[in-house]
């Protein structure tokens, strides 16, 4: 018979640091009631402010947006609560969706051809998600323009300019090699530097911002969000919030320095997001960069993205189907038992294989799927979306239990909450590893009832005297829920 629990005062009031407040009740919510659900042996319903579970729609591949519609039952099905969706506007010359050259027109290739009005072919895309009790967040490009945008011409003063006088191209360096810098040349980099000359370009995409949080977005994803001033993002945040005070930023800060993502602090952003893609389940840089991140905001994480290869890319050629989806399952797993939110692209539950193209995707790149993991990511999403402490981002450790098992530890900030993660580093060989070590007084596990959640797990406790064994490469689920019914 499992454990009676103690009463506990609510406290979802306390926010942990660099958490915002409560969230805003929202219509939206109503369409989703929060029965309770067997969770592993918890009964639980739905967390009430959950973290974003991201489902990113890149446009070009999914094509003209009346078509985009026909996808809300998949990705509701799934279980995500937000769309994300790349950049909609018409392109400059390259035909790069990031090189925007008008940001009140739309791409050529998302227009639906009856000839309405591409705010009205947005709304109804927007009305529909919501429908579903959906909400969805467009990427936000401020940091540069086509360089045949005609703000060149006619505000000559909004970019930076080469000691010739001639735009400059925005560029990004690698934090691993100094040497190694990436220019983008069809891009014109915005000059953000104080000056008259800055208020009228902030206005202007503040008046951006609010156009399309006026037409139904529910956030915004902040592409270079480092290299925009924090000032500069506070006043955009403010002019989304008057219009939809609940409105969602999520500052894209992959590849900057710690010093850059401190410098954003003032700016108020939402959520972060996280490096954990690339952690080897080793070196100690990842936990550094969830506590840095923690304080200013939570964090998102992710198994690829539009930026990165498609994880099979980095999987051996010769490894066979159902290896790739475990491998698969295990990095979505990661991604949502890590951090606070989580972000899948179009594609990953079915494996596709070829990263899409911010130029060249069409829906005529759509591939065959190599496999179906929408039932796994759904069970996954639903463990997510009922654990209060997979939602919020307290102090968390890694502990290596032996040269092959490593644990990490989260517990909340301000509540008895707690998960245990155990992941078996060797894929090739089981493992195991004694509840009774794992229950060691200087772990920060104690005697909390910790239960199982894997997806696809026989569900258990970790009880005094027991052994977890860990498939190859496996990653197991226990938590902690003080709202678990006895």
């Amino acid at each position: 018979m499992p454990p009676v629990i103690s009463p506990h005062p609510n406290l979802d009031h306390l926010r942990f640091p660099g958490q915002g407040p409560p969230a805003v009740p929202d219509p939206l919510d109503a369409l989703d009631p929060p029965p309770h659900r067997k969770v592993g042996l918890m009964l639980l319903q739905p967390v009430a402010d959950p973290a974003p579970r991201i489902y990113n729609l890149f446009p070009t591949l999914a094509g003209p947006i009346a078509r985009w519609e026909d996808r809300l039952d998949h990705i509701k099905a799934m279980r995500f609560d937000w769309i994300y969706v790349n950049p909609i506007h018409y392109p400059g010359f390259s035909g790069s969706l990031y090189a925007v050259k008008d940001f009140f027109a739309l791409h050529p290739a998302l227009d639906d051809g009856s000839g309405r009005p591409a705010d009205d072919q947005i709304r109804a895309f927007l009305d529909a998600a919501h429908e579903q009790g959906l909400k969805v967040m467009l990427d936000l490009v401020v940091n540069h323009t086509a360089k045949d945008s005609p703000w060149v011409d006619d505000h000559p003063d909004w970019y930076v300019r080469d000691e010739d006088g001639a735009v400059q191209s925005p560029f990004a360096i690698d934090p691993a090699n100094a040497d190694n810098k990436t220019v983008w040349g069809d891009l014109a980099e915005l000059d953000y530097a104080p000056r008259p000359a800055r208020e009228a370009l902030v206005a202007q995409f503040a008046a951006i911002v609010r156009h399309y949080t006026a037409l139904g977005f529910d956030g915004f994803r902040c592409d270079a969000a480092y290299k925009v001033p924090a000032e500069a993002w506070a006043e955009l945040i403010a002019a989304a919030r008057s219009i939809n005070p609940s409105a969602l930023f999520a500052a894209e800060t992959l590849g900057c320095r710690l010093p850059e993502i401190e410098g954003l602090r003032p700016a108020g952003f939402d959520y972060l997001f996280n490096s954990s893609k690339w952690w080897d389940f080793r070196k100690d840089w990842l936990l550094k960069q969830y506590t840095a991140f923690r304080s200013l905001a939570p964090s998102i994480a992710f198994p690829e993205s539009h930026d990165t290869p498609r994880l099979r890319a980095d999987l051996p050629a010769d490894w066979p189907m159902e290896r790739v989806m475990d491998a698969y399952r295990r990095a979505w797993l990661f991604a949502s038992v890590f951090s606070s939110g989580t972000m899948m692209p179009m594609g990953f539950e079915y494996g596709f294989a070829r990263k899409p193209d911010v130029v060249s995707t069409r829906p005529e790149d759509w591939e065959e799927p190599a496999f179906d993991l929408t039932a796994y990511i759904a069970a996954t999403n639903d463990m997510k979306r009922r654990a209060r402490v997979l939602n919020w981002e307290g102090p968390q450790r890694a502990i290596d239990c032996d040269p092959h098992v490593l644990m990490l530890v989260r517990a909340a900030e301000h509540d008895p909450d707690l998960s245990v993660v155990l992941v078996n580093r060797d894929l090739e060989g089981v493992r195991t590893v004694a509840v009774n070590h794992i229950r060691q007084a200087d772990f920060g596990v104690g005697a909390a009832p910790l239960a199982e959640l894997t997806p696809g797990r026989a569900k258990g406790r970790l009880d005094p005297g027991a052994t977890v064994r860990l498939d190859p490469g496996e990653i197991r689920v226990f938590v902690h829920d003080p709202r678990e019914s006895p």
